[in-house]
């Protein structure tokens, strides 16, 4: 069924058109990806059909009682709520109650003997329960559980810039609605938080429109891809795999029917350039199609994108590191770590959010000191290290006055001198875009500049800090293939597996307490490895150590302390006391109605309510299975404190 239809949709910057002329239709069970280089207006598109951005031009069709949840990429947030209210601001009644009945519940935790509270739970329980609102609140919880937000009472504000961000997110998944759309959702996230949200996703409900630039998450959830192609709208059916399969028989076929235009544009080019007098109506035809296609003139293969740089004479001696250690406070990031780092590594630098691979990095890169131990970098090092943030571009400059101000030119490895321009064009700025002021540039294409001026410093060892957050497909594949060729070590953190695997050969992984763990392949081949024996043996508690922290994001040292100690609420103790029996009581159930259907196999009319009764029962026992298992991991956290 066909829940949203987009027709003939325009939107336009100033003289820049995002998209022009655009339709497609969303049906119930869709799982969309949207795919295009940054700045082609795919966060627009998202924000025109949540209501937030209006269009030009176009219609957007809706279902009469359509339910639209959408996470943006910077989330607003009232800084003074807690994690659990902030869940919970939304408009549909059963949350309403959910949060009305958690805030009653953390008042009489603290004055159980107040009477009034106590009226208003009674009825507020009455409510939760007409409203089938228990599934709900521990659902949200479960959520955040799995997102690596344990403390839910703690304020917005004391949160990292990726905590807040899961927890917007969990807002979003567990609003109920038609259609849910999430804008890069993958991005502040590690590993293991994205593998649980790709399974989520994948078994959910209802239509689902996403921006990611994951493409494992989009091959492995989206059964639809978009593409939003200079101005134009590309639809396939089909996950990343299919989309790249199909794009490469489109382009082919393309680049056929350019190359027929191209020489019938030479042959009219030939024709005017003979000085014909136009004066008759055939001659006046002929020239006015002279000018249409000289107008539409375009290149060939304009995605073959190649990056030739030349870089610094590389040493023998890169980088040795040395019982390197480091803590914050009780929290150890580095412990005794030692590597010597070699011309042509390439190093994935994976582990939770907070474990201290941005920390490794600054040390290896002389930006902050080591606790103990020492780097030696080689006397013929030049390092290009790619941040994650970027404080550095100047919003009153045009994006070629900040390529210029580093580098007019580079020469690349042949010898040739590409000017600042010309590299730009290379790495997807156009013309217009070259003269765009920094601040009028979208988040992505500020991150592309940033990395493309760091390459034209030709380095000689490329440290990159999540080089895959805010980076479009396209850019990401530029990379890629600039790192094949780089003559020299690259060291790269990243939650972008196809990324990793892509371009790594060795992996540090972070097991907990500030050791790292070298391992020799990609990041598939070292998941492959975490489920041998040999990597049981080595770390027997690894998963039950993860699974026990405090949080997913250990706090630096600017953050504000830490809050009072875990505990149960009143409500979880007695239900962490009567939940195995509910389990039992459900599986017992269970096991007399299948003893029922058997009996009544020939009753078709018996065994459709039977079957109906079974459905309800096991649904109930998954829901309790669920709770049972957040409030394990909780009751193991208590009693490691």
């Amino acid at each position: 069924m066909t829940i949203l239809t987009i027709e003939n949709l325009s939107k336009s910057y100033g003289e820049k058109s995002l998209f022009s002329n655009i339709s497609f239709s969303i049906n119930d069970g869709d799982k969309i990806g949207i795919i295009g280089v940054n700045g082609t207006g795919k966060t627009t598109l998202l924000r025109v059909l949540f209501g937030l951005d209006t269009p030009d031009t176009g219609n957007i069709l809706k279902k009469s009682d359509l339910t639209v949840e959408y996470l943006p990429q910077d989330p607003e947030f009232d800084p003074e709520a807690t994690v659990i209210e902030q869940v919970f601001k939304s408009d549909t009644k059963v949350l309403k109650v959910v949060q009305q009945y958690e805030e009653v519940i953390e008042f009489l935790e603290e004055q159980p003997d107040d009477v009034s509270y106590q009226l208003k739970l009674a009825k507020l329980t009455e409510e939760m329960t007409a409203h089938d609102a228990w599934e709900i609140e521990s659902k949200v919880k479960m959520i955040l559980t799995k997102l690596g937000i344990h403390r839910f009472h703690d304020k917005m504000a004391i949160l990292s810039g990726g905590q807040q961000k899961r927890v917007a997110l969990a807002a979003a998944l567990i609003s109920p609605c038609d259609l849910l759309i999430l804008d890069e959702p993958t991005n502040h996230m590690d590993n293991s938080t994205i593998d649980w949200l790709e399974e989520y996703l994948g078994s959910r409900k209802g239509a689902l429109l996403m921006i990611t630039h994951d493409r494992y998450f989009l091959d492995r959830v989206v059964n639809k891809t978009i593409e939003l192609d200079k101005g134009a709208l590309f639809s396939y059916q089909g996950n990343y795999s299919y989309f790249v399969e199909k794009r490469i028989e489109r382009q082919a076929m393309e680049n056929i029917i350019e190359r027929k235009r191209q020489n019938l544009y030479r042959t009219e080019l030939a024709w005017m350039r003979a000085g014909v007098q136009a004066r008759a109506t055939k001659a006046k035809a002929r020239i006015q199609r002279f000018e249409i296609l000289e107008s539409n003139k375009k290149n060939l293969d304009v995605e073959s994108l190649d990056i030739p740089l030349g870089q610094s004479r590389l040493g023998k001696k890169v980088i040795e590191i040395e019982h390197l250690s480091k803590q914050f406070g009780d929290l150890i990031v580095v412990n005794d770590f030692s590597y010597t780092v070699l011309r042509n590594d390439r190093i994935g630098i994976i582990g939770d959010n907070g474990a201290g691979k941005s920390t490794l990095l600054k040390m290896i890169a002389g930006l902050l000191s080591p606790d103990s131990g020492h780097v030696d970098i080689g006397p013929t090092v030049k390092i290009g290290y790619f941040e994650q943030g970027t404080d550095d571009l100047e919003d009153d400059l045009r994006a070629v006055e900040y390529i210029r101000k580093h580098a007019e030119y580079i020469e690349t490895s042949t010898g040739y001198k590409i000017s600042a321009a010309q590299m730009m064009e290379r790495f997807l700025f156009d013309s217009d875009l070259q003269w765009s002021y920094i601040s009028k540039l979208s988040g992505g294409e500020k991150r592309r500049l940033y990395l493309l001026r760091i390459l034209m410093e030709a380095p000689n060892v490329l440290l990159l800090d999540e080089p895959t957050n805010d980076l479009d497909i396209d850019t990401l594949k530029v990379l890629e293939a600039y790192i094949d060729d780089f003559d020299g070590a690259v060291i790269s953190i990243s939650h972008d597996r196809y990324f990793l695997d892509r371009t790594s050969d060795r992996i540090f992984s972070y097991e907990g307490n500030g050791h790292i763990l070298e391992h020799t392949g990609n990041y598939s081949d070292f998941m492959d490895f975490r489920k041998t024996d040999a990597y049981q043996a080595q770390f027997p508690n690894v998963e039950k150590e993860q699974n026990s922290k405090s949080g997913a994001e250990k706090r630096q040292p600017e953050d504000k302390p830490r809050q009072a100690k875990l505990k149960f609420t009143f409500k979880e103790n007695k239900e962490f006391e009567t939940i195995e029996s509910e389990i039992e009581a459900l599986e017992a159930k269970l096991e007399i109605i299948e003893t029922e259907m058997a009996a009544n196999a020939h009753d078709f009319v018996k065994l459709g309510t039977l079957m109906t009764e079974k459905e309800k029962f096991e649904e109930a026992l998954l829901d309790k299975m669920e709770r049972f298992e957040y409030l394990s991991e909780l009751n193991d956290k208590i009693k490691s404190q």
